[in-house]
């Protein structure tokens, strides 16, 4: 491990400074100024209050859940809408929070309809001390029917202009949290970059059902005898938010500061986002179904992981596996892996046998007087299936070969620039 000094975990996104990139995600663990100030004394660097408009009445319940077996939630469904909670006490509570924690970030989500409204609303919470707004383009369900989040989210033009709007009323930074519910993200981004936006987060909540109650024929979560779709979060949707990032961050016409969210339950979750463009992540399912001192470990692991890669800051990192993001025509095509299983830590489960030959390529059999499967490498494509279902960690490596063939992309085999080597099985 190196021996350099502690790094620094001081995290610059668009102008807003904090002590760390771990920021609460607006959602119900902001929805206080009393909650906040606990989330900053267990060592969260910022938090976006949970969206201010013009307070709704809730409904219960509110909350669904997908379980896997082990029967942790994955998936996270949310109807709830903004703060039910009247105006100036919500100011009043930021005002006080930034008081007493001035180093740390206080970013306001935002979402109103009219130009007057966008107006005041932003004033008042720079009054109160806000170091940055966000403007909450990106609910899915509620609002959206009413003409604001999602709606505005998934139009480019509504959302370059209430996002010029608010870049001529603001003081502070603006970021655009950004809705998924779109094929591309990339015309979204570039438009609040066009609306004079200084940042932009994603990914909000994604438009979903999460389950039906199959005894009373309900979708859940029930309110009474009926429900609706609801935003679909945590950590089965963290592979939709590093796409969705990604395709930002790797897009030359862009080049905004990112926060990223969507599905971040560790350490090792944040440093993919930070990798992948992001200079600060926001959480929000895992605060809520295990609490504030998460991020303890958050912070602890990214610090261990900076200090044993030698990244004494965190811009050293912020976007260091973006270049790896290549369209499908660009990847070596001669590229080979072949999958290895190592007989001193196999149990013999046959997991991989099954999954290999009903799942993939029917190249691992059993083997003769043995508990170790056996690999027909002449017929293994490299697929990793065996590796994924294998119970064992670091039983199964997929190993590349040397074949004798120069990388060639299908992009230059069309243009007749390479020679791709012979498919599998191919006699």
């Amino acid at each position: 491990m190196s021996t350099m000094t502690t790094p620094d975990l001081t995290a610059n996104t668009a102008g807003i400074i904090t002590p760390n990139p771990f920021w609460l995600a607006s959602a119900p663990p902001t929805n206080s100024g009393a909650q906040i100030m606990r989330a900053f004394d267990a060592g969260w660097g910022g938090a976006v209050w949970k969206t201010l408009g013009q307070p709704i009445q809730n409904v219960s319940s509110r909350f669904g859940g997908l379980h896997h077996r082990s029967s942790r939630a994955i998936g996270f469904n949310n109807i709830e809408l903004i703060t039910d909670r009247p105006l100036d006490v919500n100011f009043r509570e930021i005002a006080e929070v930034k008081r007493r924690y001035p180093k740390h970030g206080v970013i306001v989500s935002l979402m109103v309809e009219t130009r007057e409204e966008w107006r005041e609303i932003i004033k008042r919470a720079i009054d109160a001390g806000a170091d940055g707004l966000e403007l909450n383009f990106g609910c899915p369900h509620g609002m959206c029917e009413r003409g604001m989040g999602s709606a505005v989210g998934q139009e480019p033009a509504l959302n370059e202009r209430i996002t010029s709007w608010a870049a001529e009323f603001s003081t502070v930074p603006v970021l655009v949290k950004l809705t998924p519910n779109v094929d591309d993200i990339v015309p979204n981004g570039l438009a609040a970059k066009a609306g004079g936006a200084d940042g932009v987060s994603l990914i909000n909540t994604i438009k979903s059902v999460i389950g039906v109650d199959i005894d009373r024929f309900v979708i859940e979560p029930r309110v009474g005898g009926s429900s609706t779709n609801g935003g679909y979060c945590g950590p089965a949707v963290k592979p939709i938010a590093l796409h969705m990032v990604a395709a930002l961050a790797r897009e030359p016409a862009f080049g905004l500061p990112i926060s990223g969210i969507g599905g971040i339950a560790s350490w090792r979750d944040a440093v993919e986002f930070l990798l992948l463009g992001c200079d600060s992540v926001q959480v929000c399912t895992e605060v809520m179904l295990r609490g504030y001192r998460v991020v303890e470990d958050m912070i602890e692991g990214l610090r261990e992981y900076m200090r044993a890669h030698s990244f004494a800051r965190l811009s050293d990192m912020v976007g260091k596996a973006v270049p790896s993001f290549r369209e499908w025509g660009e990847l070596d095509m001669n590229f080979e892996t072949v999958a290895k299983i190592d007989p001193a830590t196999c149990i013999g489960c046959q997991a991989c046998v099954v999954a290999c030959n009903d799942g993939a390529h029917q190249c691992i059999h059993p083997a003769q007087g043995s508990r170790v499967p056996r690999v027909d490498e002449s017929e293994c494509v490299g697929c990793n299936l065996c590796q994924i279902v294998c119970p064992v960690p670091g039983c199964i490596t997929m190993a590349p070969v040397d074949n004798g063939f120069a990388p060639a992309s299908w992009n230059d085999f069309i243009a007749g620039e390479g020679l791709l080597r012979p498919k599998k099985g191919a006699h």
